[in-house]
């Protein structure tokens, strides 16, 4: 007996209801498509900054010594090591705690003349400096009196600075954030539209001390102004600022 196929044609009439309901997914599609971003309440975005100054509670200054020209290697790093530990012993005695002093610096280079026949040798010279971090803002003035007085012939990089500013931000934020909503507030009743919800947020916020006292100052350890007087080094204030973005429905 022979292989028969049998091929089984759907009717003309499934084929174009078929046709229509995919023409109706797609057209419902479409709609979804265009009516969506019009169903989405209209938003406004507000800026306003907070800024709150505060004085500073802690003070950075650095000072050393150097040796000036040695006719060795050896007599020049005695010469800083004995300094520095009258130095350090100064600032201790102020209640300076030790892991508030730092090397900040250290190094020590090879002399020379330089005439017309080539370079001459003339020793070694040294240099070290520390960072001290003083804690008490009163005492800024008698470190660096003291420092001098025991041997520093260097000083300077006075830095000012909050130890703790992330509780005085908390503070300039809160204020952002009211200036900012009422702005949206009263920009909203211009457009006789009032405020609904919150939907976006962002801060970029700054710290922002005053400008250190740089450069560096030569003393003399033996001059009686360094030895009996202590400097006055105003700290003035810091401003810490918040600067808020938020975005409000309207309805």
């Amino acid at each position: 007996m022979a292989d028969s196929t049998v091929i089984v044609r759907p009717p003309v009439w499934a084929l174009i209801v078929s046709v229509i309901i995919g023409g109706l997914f797609y057209m419902a599609g479409k709609q979804v498509e265009v009516r969506g971003p019009i169903n989405n309440p209209p938003v406004i975005s507000v800026a306003a900054e907070g800024k709150v100054s505060t004085p500073p509670d802690i003070a950075s200054m650095s000072f050393g010594i150097t040796t000036g020209r040695q006719q060795t290697a050896k007599a020049a790093t005695d010469n800083i090591k004995k300094n520095m530990t009258n130095i350090i012993a100064a600032v201790k005695a102020l209640g300076i705690e030790e892991k508030d002093i730092a090397t900040e610096s250290f190094y020590l280079s090879p002399e020379y003349d330089y005439t017309t026949s080539g370079q001459i040798p003339r020793g070694f010279q040294a240099s070290q400096t520390l960072r001290v971090k003083v804690r008490d803002l009163d005492k800024v003035g008698d470190v660096l009196t003291a420092a001098t007085a025991a041997g520093a012939n260097q000083a300077g990089g006075i830095n000012f600075s909050v130890d703790n500013p992330d509780a005085v931000k908390a503070q300039a934020r809160e204020i952002a954030i009211k200036k900012a909503k009422a702005k949206a507030e009263v920009l909203a009743k211009n457009l006789g539209m009032s405020l609904g919800r919150m939907v976006a947020f962002s801060e970029d916020g700054a710290y922002a001390p005053p400008m250190p006292i740089m450069g560096r100052a030569n003393f003399d350890a033996g001059a009686d102004g360094v030895k009996e007087q202590s400097m006055e080094i105003p700290a003035g204030e810091q401003d810490i600022v918040s600067n808020v973005t938020i975005t409000y429905e309207l309805r």
